[in-house]
């Protein structure tokens, strides 16, 4: 097996220049997008070198608190983005998507540590801790944020159905149902096609790390298989969490619908 092949600050710079060709795109075909690009790119590099530098605090210090502390702010920043990305917004919105967030990421990450990592010395080692919460955080967030726009656009678009439905005597549950199994089933979709072509079309992130770094291609494998399902789970459930959260916040216990709460649409940057 090939040793590792560490990475110079030159080499690092050498790679960042490719970040031009986005910005000759769009100088030739007048996108305006040069300072974009130019704040992504900065933003970028210092976001990962702040965290490169958190992280062997955190796996200098190894202590539960630490990796707890730090696994809570991950976590609400995903909660805070994930709502953030909705275009339309009802009280308790932010609640809702944070809880939704925290509760399926840590439940599914909890198992992997506790059930499926059986081999480390402990629960809270930020080797595995850490990097495991923050893939899944990543890719759930994106699934909770899918579902979320598709349940309260789509309880907008079909206001006068939900609305006739409610009137003619249906239950709230059986009013917005369709709307729920839409924003679900969308919600899941990233995910269940990422798993259709895994590993034929795509290597993903953590696998080709693992390879780089000198891992046997197996075991690398295995890794990805078990971060694969783990989003999977977590997705499914922080989906669910929040489309039924915001299904209970919109439609009272009487059966009705509270349309006036929710917002009209904004310019999400």
């Amino acid at each position: 097996m090939d040793k590792y092949v560490e990475l110079s600050y030159s080499q690092v710079a050498l790679a960042a220049l490719l970040i031009v060709v986005n910005g000759a795109i769009s100088v030739v075909l007048r996108l305006r997008m040069e300072w974009s690009l130019l704040i992504a790119s900065a933003r970028t590099v210092v976001q990962l070198l702040l965290v490169g530098l958190v992280l062997e605090w955190v796996f200098r210090w190894d202590r539960w608190y630490v990796v707890i502390g730090l696994a809570c702010i991950m976590s609400l920043i995903a909660g805070l983005t994930a709502a953030s990305r909705n275009e339309r917004r009802y009280p308790g919105i932010w609640l809702n998507t944070i809880l939704s967030v925290w509760a399926s990421a840590w439940i599914v990450t909890s198992f992997a540590l506790f059930a499926v990592m059986q081999g480390i010395d402990s629960w809270y080692e930020p080797q595995y801790a850490i990097p495991l919460l923050g893939m899944v955080l990543g890719n759930t967030l994106n699934g909770i944020s899918v579902g979320l726009n598709t349940f309260t656009e789509t309880l907008v678009t079909r206001r006068d159905q939900v609305e006739t439905l409610l009137a003619l005597g249906a239950t709230r549950w059986e009013a917005a149902r369709a709307p729920i199994q839409h924003s679900v089933r969308t919600g899941m979709i990233p995910i269940i096609n990422s798993m259709m072509v895994v590993g034929i079309v795509s290597v993903p992130g953590m696998m080709t790390g693992q390879l780089v770094a000198g891992v046997a291609p197996i075991q690398a494998v295995k890794y990805q298989v078990v971060i694969m399902f783990l989003i999977a789970a977590a997705t499914a459930l922080g989906t669910v969490g929040v489309v039924l959260s915001s299904f209970f916040q919109l439609f009272t216990d009487d059966h009705q619908f509270l349309a006036h709460q929710i917002s009209t649409p904004f310019t999400v940057k």
